[in-house]
């Protein structure tokens, strides 16, 4: 083993060791001591009904996740959770770069798992972007990324979403979101995919009132509004004229 090797292997350790210790403070109670997650018993019914319990889960098994998915959760404020059974929301993050980075190292070698993704932007087709961004996103989240409400949920907007976190959501599908795998979106379209959200955030919005870019619907809402007060506005007038005559 030559020293740099060794060097990498000692760091890796070190940052492990870290990481653990963070985890113990922060992750335990429903992680698991060893990653494998926590059930809780819930109780269903009451007197005079029989009394059920259930397992429910109080936080699942971190085993295989990889750093990609301790990545997303830590770096987007979605863990911890203020609350068990709240949705995960993208908060003030409450680790230093240094401290995520221990973490996920830690919690990657709880099993093997999935790298943190390196999305190329550069290289993804804006046009395709926006069709695959259509076909498999819209639904929930609308064509400007401007979030939505499904059930049980709210997606949200993508504004303040990076590019790597972005990539990690597609592969993740953290909370209500399908996951992708690299047959449904490959890592090629998950490029344009991150190319057109990135261009979303900024568009050229040149020959068009944006109305803030809220959304084809409440756009065209708008737009129907004015021409029904153009429409009584000219009827007002038309009636008046007639009077007249």
């Amino acid at each position: 083993m030559t020293a740099h090797v060794a060097l990498a292997v000692a760091i890796a350790a070190l940052s492990t060791g870290q990481g653990k210790q963070l985890y113990g403070q922060y992750c335990i109670s429903c992680h698991g001591a060893n990653g494998e997650g926590v059930a809780q018993a819930r109780t269903i019914g009451g007197a005079p009904q029989r009394i059920q319990e259930q397992q429910s889960a109080r936080g699942p098994s971190l085993r295989g996740v990889g750093a990609l998915a301790a990545d997303f959760y830590l770096r987007t404020g979605y863990m911890p959770l203020h609350r068990i059974g709240d949705q995960p929301r993208r908060s003030r993050v409450l680790f230093s770069d240094l401290e995520i980075r221990d973490l996920v190292a830690y919690i990657a070698s709880l099993g093997s798992g999935p790298a943190i993704p390196r999305p190329q932007p550069q290289l993804g087709n804006l046009a395709e972007g926006l069709h695959l961004f259509t076909d498999h996103c819209a639904g929930c989240h609308q064509v400007v990324a401007q979030g939505g409400v499904v059930t049980g949920a709210l997606p949200p907007a993508l504004d303040d979403a990076t590019d790597v976190q972005i990539a990690e959501a597609v592969r993740i599908g953290p909370y209500v979101m399908p996951k992708f795998s690299e047959t449904a979106i490959t890592n090629t379209q998950l490029n344009s995919i991150v190319r057109y959200v990135d261009w979303i955030k900024h568009p050229d919005n040149r020959g068009g009132w944006a109305i803030g870019d809220i959304g084809p619907v409440p756009e065209g809402l708008v737009t129907w509004f004015l021409a029904a007060a153009l429409l009584v506005a000219l009827c007002v007038v038309v009636g008046k004229r007639l009077k007249r005559a």
